[in-house]
This record gives structure tokens, C-alpha cells and sequence, in this order.
């Protein structure tokens, strides 16, 4: 049997909490009954010849699966919903919507998203910031209304779970500490039941037991 093998952050930047990407890839595999092995890479090996044979952009994660690599957590969550049933619906029309669904919250939903974490996280020494941050704040907001009022009081966007769900709920998370979900409490719900799936809990805890390892690898008297 081929072994699944994926690239993760040696010490994750969110501290096990479920926001690097490689947690994305690991629920989708989750799901599916996938197992897999992962490879800790860290932020030098990350810059180095042999990560950037893999993921020529020097980021995270990887998936190696025989004389198969791949790079992009979209393009891999994609395959391994295409190759295993669990992800995508069986009737094609359904099949289609999911992957468009996959495709919105990479190119329509996250990236206002990613603009405020980073003018939160890598700018707020910047003079512009406090102004700034309002208009980012409501770019944010105006996304998650209409993905709100589309979503409605379903469970999930087209019927069944899917990679689309999977996708969209990764993408959310990043917001939980900023407020705005709370502001449209069915996308709060809806975040919140793909939490509290199984296969969602084994993908966290797994990070989580990740990072947990490398801050009890750290000495006392090692630097950074």
C-alpha cells in the first residue's frame, strides 16, 4: 500500500490551533479514512533545496502519495476527494457545485480574510493601521452577509458535507478570534458543526499534539 505522506510546520505559527494549513489537508483525510504519515519541516528546512522540490513557493503542506506530489491545499484536498468517497457527492451536478463551493471560499471568501489577519498580525505598528483596519473589517463583513444569507438555515451550503464545506469552515476559523462570526450567528453554527465533526476532532488534536512535542522539545536555555 502507498503511503500518504504530508509536510507540516516543525512549531506551528498558531500554536496548535487548528489554522495552518496542513490542518485542512489532515481533516480531509480524516474523512475519507485516509491514513497518512507527517513529515515536521521547519521554517529553514522550509527555504532549503529539498522542501523547495516539493512545494517550489517554500510553504506548507506537502503531499506525497507514491511518484505523486503535490503542493496548494486546495489542489490536494481536490484530490483526495476525487480518489476516496466522502467529500464530493456521487451525482455530478452536486459534484460540481461542491468543487465551486471549494473554489469560493479559497478565492472569494479568504482573501479579505487573510488581508485583516495580516494588517492585524504584521501592521499594527503601521501609522495607517487604525484607520485602516475599519475597511478591512467591513470587506470582511460584507462577504460573510452574503455567504450568510445564502447559507440561510441550512446545515451545510448544497445539501450533504462535502470538500466545499470542509474548505469553507477552514477558511472561517481564522475569524473566530476577531468577533465578525459572531455577528451572523448561523455562520457561527455552521462553524461550529464542523468542529464538532469526528473527523475534524482527530485532524485538531493531532496538530495540536504536533506542536505540543516541539515546545516540550525546546530547552530552557535555547534560543529561538
Amino acid at each position: 500500500m502507498t503511503v500518504i505522506i504530508i509536510t507540516t510546520f516543525e512549531k506551528s505559527p498558531d500554536r496548535g490551533a487548528g489554522l495552518a494549513r496542513d490542518t485542512r489537508v489532515r481533516w480531509a483525510l480524516e474523512e475519507v479514512g485516509q491514513p497518512y504519515e507527517v513529515r515536521p519541516v521547519s521554517f529553514r528546512a522550509m527555504k532549503e533545496l529539498a522542501h523547495l522540490a516539493l512545494h517550489p513557493f517554500g510553504q506548507i503542506p506537502t503531499y506525497e502519495e507514491g511518484n505523486l506530489t503535490l503542493f496548494e491545499t486546495g489542489a490536494i484536498v481536490f484530490h483526495i476527494a476525487e480518489q476516496h468517497a466522502g467529500l464530493l457527492p456521487r451525482d455530478a451536478n452536486a459534484q460540481a457545485r461542491a468543487i465551486t463551493w471549494m473554489f469560493a471560499a479559497l478565492n472569494t471568501i479568504e482573501p479579505p480574510i487573510l488581508e485583516l489577519v495580516n494588517a492585524k498580525l504584521l501592521e499594527s505598528d503601521k501609522p495607517w493601521n487604525k484607520e485602516r483596519m475599519p475597511l478591512l473589517r467591513n470587506r470582511v463583513r460584507d462577504r460573510l452577509k452574503q455567504l450568510s444569507v445564502y447559507l440561510g438555515e441550512s446545515n451545510w451550503l448544497d445539501g450533504a458535507f462535502s470538500a466545499g464545506d470542509l474548505m469553507m469552515v477552514s477558511v472561517l476559523l481564522r475569524l473566530k478570534s476577531s468577533g465578525l462570526l459572531n455577528e451572523y450567528p448561523n455562520l457561527a453554527a455552521y462553524v461550529a458543526r464542523g468542529e464538532a465533526r469526528p473527523a475534524y476532532k482527530r485532524a485538531f488534536d493531532a496538530q495540536l499534539a504536533l506542536y505540543m512535542a516541539s515546545q516540550q522539545s525546546v530547552s530552557p536555555d535555547s534560543t529561538p
